[in-house]
């Protein structure tokens, strides 16, 4: 969380429970730390250089080398001091940034970034139905390196096509040229007799 800002108690809970629920979703293709609210618990940079974003995306090889981070803000925390403080610094690593507003705070959100040229690779609007998040991308950087999204609860239905009748194929068919018949290869039968 950023030292800047303290966000009511309700918006608190939201934004941890957002984080907690992006961690599920991206556990399947990373190693996915978290520093919800005041923790800091995974660094990136060292010293007084480190940084400590929302979620942090490593590789599940053995160097753990880093793929991305993810900044979730609330209603709150869309702001110019928010956008100078974190969001300039995680634009300036080298791994994809990804950004998780409010679906109200998009337009916000990406006119910050547009206004102190903080390079984001992808911005996800976000709100819950019930007991469900769904996110939406809204931006994506034409550089943008790929990282795995979370699935939405909207799925996709796969449309079966009929295969075309026959009526439709008959004018195809007879519109063909005509086939003549195969002339064979074989050479004549010889009569085993010999003419004299």
């Amino acid at each position: 969380m950023s030292p800047i800002l303290v966000r009511p108690v309700r918006e608190q809970l939201e934004h941890d429970r957002i984080i907690r629920f992006l961690q599920g979703k991206y556990r399947r293709r990373y190693e996915v730390a978290v520093n919800p609210g005041a923790e800091q618990n995974v660094p990136v940079g060292t010293g007084s250089a480190a940084i400590y974003p929302d979620l942090v995306l490593l590789s599940q090889d053995r160097g753990h080398r880093l793929q991305g981070v993810i900044e979730v803000e609330t209603g709150e925390s869309v702001n110019h001091l928010e956008a100078l403080a974190q969001w300039a610094h995680f634009a300036k690593l080298r791994a994809s940034f990804q950004l998780y507003v409010p679906a109200g705070m998009v337009d916000v959100g990406r006119r910050l970034c547009e206004d102190n040229h903080i390079q984001v690779n992808e911005i996800w609007s976000y709100h819950s139905v019930g007991d469900q998040v769904r996110f939406t991308l809204v931006h994506r950087s034409r550089e943008a390196t790929p990282v795995a999204r979370p699935r939405t609860e909207r799925r996709s239905v796969a449309v079966r096509r009929r295969p075309p009748s026959r009526a439709a194929n008959e004018p195809a068919r007879s519109a063909r040229a005509v086939k003549k018949p195969a002339r064979s290869t074989r050479a004549p039968a010889r009569s085993a007799k010999k003419r004299k």
